[in-house]
């Protein structure tokens, strides 16, 4: 009995043993990588972080490391800490580059929307031409900025403004119009031009986002008695979320940084009122040579731009549209 006890362990090593033994090996590690969607994936994004990399993270950093030094064009410069940041704490142009800043994009984000969203409501009916209508629309956001800034100056010239001829022909004012030598004038006239450029981009994805509602859905709400407010308001704007705050958070943010159209107007003229934190950041970095200064202007735009992608994100989490949830 206890010989069977004892041997009964030894059999069933030996089984073990043998289907151990009897395993398929491993195939190689160059085999399991090749056939892992998930290497492949990574292969895949590979050369894209790659190019992040070098040419968004690395500037990124050196641009904060340099927020923290004295360095001029030429000279490396030392590390100084937070000077240049108190010394910008109480820099009234910068206060007044981050006020203008902060109204130049609320006022054109608001206008680009509205003015946005209405044109696609409306290239999204059954219009004649739409097709020709829709293409004509791309045209400011397809010119280059700096043609599209060249082209608004001339329409601001203070002798040569079509606006102010136009005006003074029909005698609704008797004198010409200083758009961009009075402080209020070129504020409104830079908004203007932005929301000008930026609205074919809000109008061309809202139509996209439009074009993916179902029809059905207008068809049953009217139905039961919808108006077009109606549809608008229950139907077209809440699946139209997502477009929406997707849209908005990259015009935010290319409205945020707007350089090349200010610099090509006003220069951040007359007397700063259209000075941004990036034209500011511009000439005291490279115009006025103050690397560091510079530096520590254009990182001071970061927790704003962060501002607005968390506003969007936590936006989108929160209504849970594109897992099909609800509120």
């Amino acid at each position: 009995m206890r010989s069977m006890v004892e041997g009964a362990p030894t059999k069933e090593k030996r089984m073990a043993s043998t289907t151990v033994a009897e395993a398929p090996p491993r195939p190689p590690l160059a085999k399991r990588l090749q056939e892992s969607r998930g290497f492949l994936s990574f292969g895949f994004m590979l050369p894209a972080a790659l190019l992040l990399l070098v040419f968004l993270t690395y500037p990124l950093g050196l641009g904060v490391w340099l927020g923290f030094t004295d360095a001029r064009i030429g000279r490396p410069g030392i590390f100084i800490g937070l000077e240049n940041y108190e010394y910008l704490w109480d820099d009234s142009v910068f206060w007044l580059s981050v006020f203008n800043t902060l109204l130049y994009t609320v006022s054109a984000s608001i206008l680009k929307f509205m003015l946005g969203l209405w044109l696609a409501l409306l290239l999204n009916e059954n219009l004649p031409l739409k097709s020709f209508f829709r293409a004509v629309v791309l045209l400011p956001w397809v010119v280059p900025t700096v043609l599209s800034a060249i082209a608004f100056w001339w329409i601001y010239d203070s002798q040569f403004s079509i606006i102010s001829w136009a005006l003074i022909e029909m005698g609704i004012i008797d004198h010409r119009i200083n758009f961009l030598g009075d402080p209020t004038n070129a504020r409104a006239s830079v908004i203007a031009a932005n929301v000008w450029r930026g609205i074919p981009f809000v109008a061309i994805t809202l139509l996209a986002g439009l074009q993916t509602i179902p029809q059905s859905l207008y068809e049953a709400a009217t139905l039961d008695g919808a108006s077009r407010w109606q549809l608008f308001r229950y139907v077209t704007l809440p699946l139209l979320t997502p477009i929406i705050a997707i849209t908005m958070t990259f015009s935010v943010l290319f409205t945020f940084t707007d350089f090349q159209l200010i610099y090509v107007l006003t220069r951040g003229g007359p007397v700063n009122a259209t000075h941004l934190m990036a034209t500011l950041s511009f000439q005291r970095g490279i115009s006025g040579g103050l690397l560091g200064e510079g530096a520590a202007i254009a990182v001071a735009m970061i927790p704003f731009l962060l501002a607005a992608i968390l506003f969007s994100y936590f936006g989108l989490q929160r209504r849970k549209w594109q897992q099909g949830g609800g509120d």
